[in-house]
């Protein structure tokens, strides 16, 4: 009897102590632990202008235009993709007022509507250019939570355009360039969306939960080419898609996420023991990785579909009250 008790409380010891260092390494995932250099993808801050491109779609507003900032701050030059001439044009200007010597340059395109010569006129823009890092931001969600048998065929047409083939497209149009030269980056913006499944919002998870399954996919097959591929796990941030506008611990502005995206590369963070998937932000981290392990999934569909369901009650109430007050 004696004996059993040791051997079950020599098992227990053991499994304490690996949990203990599990959660410890966790901790340095999430907090200390330092992310692959953007100087690998050919970022030069000291001689700007002479680095490699870093191509951004969506670039224009919220979390696009962060990336077009930062990565421009760490010595990239940046092609911007975006549906506005103007505002690309003016965001050119700001980087290169910012970051004297950095090349811009832009291509306007609405991803809604874009077609093969869309494609083809970009792919010509950049045929000169040293692409190094493609950042998959651009993406188009509900205008607000709707069931899917009610939601607008327009609308679903169009997430499953810009989110899922937009995606592709764009990946098709530079990873071939990536591979050629021996080393690049692609990220494509994730969601919890996908992750959880959101009820009231499909479409939208769909398309998300689409670009987990493609990017472990891509990220397999560009490996041995050096072509680093990684799912950016998102919850909110400040942004006119979250029709967020106040920031907190959860809810990051863009230059915040941005900065914890770009510290943590070739990381996982939250999203440990998922591949090729980062979970940047430390706050969503611990919430990525505590409900993936504790938190059943019938539980999460349960509270996102009532969460969206009073969602969209005020929603539909402040639309009704701004058609009255017209």
């Amino acid at each position: 009897m004696v004996r059993w008790e040791c051997v079950l409380g020599t098992i227990g010891l053991i499994v304490a102590v690996a949990w203990a260092l599990y959660l410890l390494y966790l901790f340095l995932e999430i907090h200390v632990l330092p992310g692959r250099p953007l100087t690998v993808y050919g970022a030069n801050a000291k001689l700007r202008g002479a680095g490699s491109w870093a191509l951004v779609t969506g670039a224009t507003d919220g979390i696009g235009r962060e990336f077009a900032m930062q990565l421009a701050a760490k010595g990239f030059n940046i092609v911007s993709v975006s549906r506005t001439a103007e505002k690309l044009a003016a965001l050119g200007r700001e980087i290169e007022k910012q970051y004297p010597g950095t090349k811009t340059c832009y291509y306007a395109m609405d991803f809604t509507h874009a077609g093969t010569t869309e494609y083809e006129g970009l792919a010509q823009l950049i045929s000169h250019l040293d692409v190094a890092v493609l950042v998959n931001n651009v993406g188009v969600s509900h205008t607000m939570p709707v069931p899917f048998l009610e939601m607008d065929e327009a609308e679903m047409e169009a997430i499953c355009e810009v989110n899922v083939l937009g995606t592709q497209r764009m990946t098709r149009l530079v990873a071939p360039r990536l591979v050629r030269r021996g080393r690049g980056l692609i990220l494509n913006l994730g969601s919890f969306s996908g992750q959880w499944a959101t009820p009231l919002m499909a479409t939208y998870a769909g398309s998300k939960g689409f670009l987990i399954a493609f990017t472990q996919a891509l990220g397999e097959e560009l490996r041995r080419a050096k072509v680093d591929v990684q799912l950016l796990n998102t919850y909110f941030v400040v942004s006119n898609m979250s029709k967020v506008r106040r920031a907190s611990l959860l809810v990051p502005t863009p230059s915040t996420y941005v900065a914890a995206v770009l510290s943590r590369l070739g990381r996982a963070s939250g999203a440990l023991g998922r591949p090729f998937t980062l979970t940047p932000v430390p706050a969503h981290a611990w919430l990525d990785w505590v409900t993936a392990h504790f938190v059943p999934g019938w539980l999460l569909l349960r509270k996102a579909y009532d969460v969206n369901v009073s969602v969209r009650r005020r929603a539909l109430r402040k639309a009704e009250r701004l058609a009255k007050a017209q």
